[in-house]
Parts: C-alpha cells; structure tokens; sequence
C-alpha cells in the first residue's frame, strides 16, 4: 500500500486532527484509489518506457496522491490520480532532460479523464461534416428531405410521410433511397460516378 509519514508538521495539523485526517485518508484511499490500480498500471505502462521503474512509479503515485488527501479530500480521485500519475511522468522526463519526441507528444495530448476532442479530431470532425453536407446537397430535394427528417430531426416514417404529405411507403423508399445515395457518394469520395 502507500508509506505513510507521521510527520505532519508541515501539514500544519494539530495532533487530535491527525489521526482524523489519516483515518479518513485511509478510508478514502482504499475505497476511491486502490481500485484503480489496473488501470493505473496500464497508463503507467503504455506512457513510460523504462518497464522496470513501473512499480516505483506506482508507488511514487499513491505516496503523492495519500499526501495531498492528509492535507484535502480530492472531490474527482480517478481524475486526481491520473493528473498525479501524468505530472509525475513529465516531472521525470524533464530529470532524464532526454526527452524521446513520442513520449513527448504522448503525454501532453493524453488525458484519461478528460472526453475532450483533440484537434486533430475535430479537423476531421469538420471535415467529414463538409463531405457529408455536399452529399447531401447532391440528393434529390424529397430524397434529401426524408434524409434530413429522419437522421438530423429524429423523426419516425410515419411523421415524416405526414411532413412531406407522402405514405409512409414513399416516404420509406425516399428514405431508403436517399441514404443509398449518400453511402455511395461518401464512399467515392465525393467524386461524380464515372
């Protein structure tokens, strides 16, 4: 588990507070962190290179995640202890001062809590929808229509056949033909039909 120092003058606790603040540290370690532990030693692994300072790494992680929960109960522990584990990385990456460029480009783009998209994947985002924007521009207008009704508003045949004052056939094979359409279009690469 993680070594604890009885040292807590520099934490400014009182004595009484003390066994309070390791009590609840303890409680919350092992229910909130320790859990944790196979995914931490998989992010451990898969960002630093040298495979066998992994355990030393772990444990240097929990020392400093235990030591700031003496002094304050993180409110988010998976993404403290991953924000621990990344500043430590970096933290012995600028001591090595050889920093390999992957390694480099791994840790500032990687953050386990975070859903964020990166840019990279928003260029393509945008992308993608400006492709599929001139797809759907080269549909017929009923065609693009049912597209537009059922994949962007959400609505159901029979809404949509109501809508565009068709049966629910028509409005089905509209559908279906224009979804069709835009899969061939989108597979060509928005390139005319030969």
């Amino acid at each position: 588990m993680v070594e604890r120092s009885d040292n807590f003058g520099s934490a400014g606790l009182a004595p009484a507070d003390t066994s309070d603040a390791v009590g609840r540290a303890d409680a919350w370690f092992a229910r909130e962190i320790l859990p944790l532990e196979a995914s931490l030693m998989q992010f451990l692994q898969h960002n630093w290179r040298h495979k066998a300072e992994i355990a030393d790494l772990r444990q240097e992680v929990y020392t400093r995640v235990y030591e700031s929960a003496l002094q304050r109960i993180p409110e988010k522990p998976k993404h403290f202890l991953f924000a621990t584990a990344r500043n430590l990385l970096i933290d012995r990456a600028r001591q090595a001062r050889v920093i390999p460029i992957d390694a480099a480009s791994d840790l500032e783009t990687l953050d386990p809590a975070s859903d964020t998209p990166g840019p990279d994947q928003i260029v393509m985002a945008r992308d993608e929808l400006r492709r599929l924007q001139a797809a759907l521009e080269k549909l017929s207008p009923r065609c693009r229509e049912a597209v537009v009704l059922a994949r962007i508003q959400g609505l159901s045949r029979r809404e949509i056949a109501q809508r565009m004052g068709v049966t629910e056939g028509t409005a089905a094979q509209y559908l279906a033909d224009g979804i069709c359409a835009l899969v061939e279009h989108l597979q060509r690469g928005g390139k005319a039909k030969p």
